[in-house]
């Protein structure tokens, strides 16, 4: 299931009775979360997938499917833009992350040098 919206988050237990795992969508997540429109050129600069409040809402989503032994990924632009923010979704327990072409292999040897 899409976990895009917040109310997703908030009730992550129950749309697990349903479904077997969660893909988050950070884009759409972040934005609702705000409450702001990333394609403004008049707000833009405060899409941040990093804000506490988002951060909140897709730990509460990955730790549900943990909890429930389910899968749970990331799609979204957060990880490619945001090594640390990649680092923190791992730390968390994500299952999968997705990223951009060119951001794959620095992605991956930032995380596997935090592993060690």
């Amino acid at each position: 299931m899409m976990c895009e919206i917040p109310s997703n988050a908030l009730l992550a237990e129950q749309f697990l009775e349903y479904f077997d795992g969660f893909s988050i969508g950070s884009n759409d997540m972040t934005q609702l979360a705000l409450g702001l429109d990333r394609d403004s050129g008049v707000v833009s600069e405060l899409f941040d997938e990093r804000n506490d409040a988002v951060k909140a809402l897709l730990s509460m989503a990955i730790r549900a499917a943990k909890k429930q032994g389910k899968y749970v990924g990331i799609c979204g632009q957060g990880p490619s833009d945001h090594e640390d923010f990649a680092a923190w979704l791992m730390e968390e327990g994500i299952d999968s992350l997705s990223l951009n072409p060119d951001t794959v292999v620095q992605t991956w040897l930032s995380l596997a040098e935090l592993k060690k």
